[in-house]
């Protein structure tokens, strides 16, 4: 249950979710469910009890990935009093594509094999991997507006007032929510909208293939807008046709070859430049007429400024030709940026930074939005964090930041790329009921696999996610919160009077009760009352708490272990040797993978499965030297991360080694964390 509800401004605002912009068109263009929206905008943020799970690197390190959903993290950012001077996000898109992690199998580090011979396995590719879903891109266009607008509304509370946004989209709904651009932030403060060329080549039968995305970039207000140009790199055309000269160290001037201009050919040591006439184009300055190295024109400056430069050796002359001043290569900035950018290239297959998350953008994309609009030790933020890129950049070029995302795999993947970087941060998790589970598509899976005897009803309507038989009440409809939509968490009246006027009216005669969960409720007492005021059927409505359900329905994963002392006592060197790993989740995912697989192979398959040891399901293995509590934040003081090709990296260095089964600390190892390759993470105690 939420702490408290933070006001989205210092006093609230009203209406809203109103296309005002439409009125000049004598029409004012709602969204449906507008009035559900101004009333929680109205009510305020849910601020949730936030902890830290984790202390990576600097303790006093202001930097932070937060576990958990855009609105909720924004309550706590506006409590803390925190704000952020450069927000890009990279939300859904509503293109109606699922999105899922590839899970790897790793290899047994238990079972004797020859180096070579799990080479060569390597070599042969024959890794086995499933696909699981992190989250899904399925939104009715209503909702996803409602839902992106209050995510923008949250957002611009705790920007500060020279910052600005950059949303990133594409053509499925990125037209509409500039729309919402507009209101939220003003027509005013719309400062561009970037075209960024993602692609190479598409094809499409029947229209233009779709190869780029669009950036909207608003400012919060209209002045003190940080932004520092940028510059593209030169155009290889210029190279061969513009810097065709060459001055040596000793002071000679040569002309380039063809073959050393395009880089078949050695160049000679010097700095390269171009030839910049010095001639003026307005002939009518007889003041500018006058003879200068033998030639007699009309100069674009005077006489003593082109002595002052020839002196200073910035003018040169080739066979007593006309005078041209040198722009040297290393003195040019390139092009100014504009909003179409082309030069920068997705993260292909063989990129270093490639992360494996589905949808990783570039760092050269961040780096430029991140150089343009902020400066040293300014904040910035990405609330959709996803791979983490925005985060690693603004660290990189001296930024603080702060990542945000609701997907476990997203608050992982973003953990392990900036501890490799050497970054300090705090992972922190908001306690919302949500997050239970490693996302809200996984969580909804669970709901129904756990809520006891529940069945598909296609009969019963769209708000119920099914119904439950049991011999007192019959057949009784369920309904569960949107876990995808987080306005949905708090059961309010409003809620409970579309489920009492809209959806039982429409139930068979023959039902005696519903069910209705929540995740969140401001006033159960309220409620009830409600009901009791409001509800003219014959029908029960009985209301339970969905957190319990999910609460009681986690296991955790098994592990066995033992842990030893350096026998010699020569050091202090602690190994922990784990013997045994089993995980349920992973079971089930590669069960459902093999059935999946076999009914739908059309030829002959190989089940996936996993050793006795079950240490194939392992992706990282950390101890904490340092505490034993329970509840305190992790440490990481030693670290194996198995990486999918199953080479190891130890504390962020990469190597060429395989996982042996064990971890070395060099003090007594009192905790230990073990992350399965589906991103479960779980913690025991060590005992010697």
């Amino acid at each position: 249950m939420a702490i408290k509800y933070v006001p989205y401004f210092p006093t609230t605002v009203s209406g809203q979710a109103v296309l005002d912009n439409f009125v000049r068109t004598q029409r004012i263009l709602r969204y449906r469910e507008s009035d559900k929206v101004t009333e929680r905008i109205l009510r305020g943020m849910p601020l949730y009890e936030v902890t830290e799970t984790e202390r990576v690197g600097d303790a006093a390190s202001d930097n932070m990935i937060i576990h958990g959903e855009c609105v909720s993290a924004c309550a706590y950012l506006k409590e803390k009093g925190i704000k952020v001077d450069l927000v890009y996000i990279d939300p859904p898109f509503a293109s109606g594509a699922d999105y899922a992690k590839k899970v790897y199998i790793r290899r047994n580090p238990l079972v004797a094999k020859a180096i070579k011979q799990a080479e060569q396995e390597l070599e042969d590719d024959e890794l086995k991997a499933f696909e699981e879903k992190m989250y899904g891109d399925i939104w009715d266009k209503e909702k996803y507006l409602n839902w992106m607008y209050e995510n923008l509304m949250a957002i611009r509370s705790v920007m500060s007032e020279n910052a600005s946004i950059y949303v990133h989209l594409d053509y499925h709904i990125g037209h509409y929510v500039k729309i919402l651009l507009d209101e939220i932030f003003g027509e005013d403060n719309f400062q561009s909208e970037i075209v960024w060329k993602k692609a190479t080549k598409t094809t499409s039968f029947n229209s233009y293939g779709s190869e780029h995305d669009t950036i909207f970039y608003y400012s919060k207000s209209y002045e003190n807008i940080i932004f520092n140009q940028a510059y593209g790199s030169l155009k290889e055309s210029e190279l061969l046709t513009k810097y065709v000269f060459l001055e040596k160290p000793n002071g000679e001037i040569i002309k380039l070859t063809k073959e050393q201009r395009n880089g078949t050919a050695k160049l000679p040591k010097g700095r390269r430049f171009r030839g910049i006439p010095l001639l003026n184009m307005n002939q009518n300055r007889p003041n500018l007429h006058y003879e200068f190295l033998g030639h007699t024109q009309t100069w674009a400056c005077s006489k003593e400024k082109m002595n002052l430069l020839l002196q200073e050796g910035q003018i040169f002359q080739i066979n007593d030709g006309l005078p041209q001043r040198k722009g040297f290569l290393d003195e040019n900035k390139g092009t100014k940026v504009n909003d179409i950018w082309i030069d920068i290239n997705p993260v292909n297959s063989q990129a270093l930074e490639k992360v494996d998350y589905t949808t990783q953008k570039p760092e050269s994309l961040l780096q430029r939005i991140i150089s343009v609009s902020s400066n040293e030790g300014m904040i910035v933020a990405d609330f959709f964090g996803g791979s983490g890129v925005t985060a690693a950049v603004a660290n990189k070029l001296g930024r603080k930041f702060i990542h945000t995302d609701v997907n476990i795999n997203s608050i992982q993947t973003a953990r392990d790329r900036l501890k490799a970087n050497y970054a300090s941060f705090a992972v922190k998790k908001v306690q919302d009921g949500v997050t239970l589970y490693r996302n809200p598509v996984q969580t909804k899976d669970a709901i129904m696999r756990i809520i006891p005897s529940l069945r598909i009803d296609p009969t019963i309507g769209s708000m119920w996610i099914g119904s439950i038989m049991d011999t007192t009440y019959g057949s009784s409809p369920v309904y569960v919160p949107d876990l995808m939509d987080s306005s949905s968490r708090v059961l309010d009246v409003v809620t409970l009077n579309r489920i009492i006027n809209d959806a039982m009216p429409q139930l068979p005669p023959t039902v005696k009760r519903v069910i209705v969960y929540y995740i969140d409720i401001i006033d159960r007492q309220e409620l009830k009352d409600f009901i009791k005021d409001n509800n003219d059927t014959v029908i029960e409505i009985e209301l339970r708490d969905l957190k319990e359900l999910l609460d009681n329905a986690i296991l955790q994963d098994d592990v066995e272990y033992t842990v030893s002392e350096d026998p010699s006592k020569m050091v202090d060197i602690f190994t922990v040797s784990i013997t045994r790993f089993y995980s349920d989740r992973v079971s089930h995912k590669i069960k459902e993978f093999n059935q999946k697989a076999m009914a739908n192979s059309k030829k002959k398959f190989v089940p996936i499965e996993l050793s006795l040891e079950g240490l194939e399901a392992i992706e990282m293995v950390s101890v904490d030297c340092t505490t034993a509590e329970e509840n305190a934040p992790w440490h990481s003081d030693s670290e194996i991360k198995i990486e999918k090709d199953s080479t190891v990296t130890i504390n962020g260095r990469k190597t060429s080694d395989f996982w042996d089964g064990t971890i070395h600390a060099d003090t007594k190892p009192l905790r230990m964390k073990i992350r399965n390759i589906c991103g479960d993470e779980t913690i025991t105690n060590l005992i010697m």
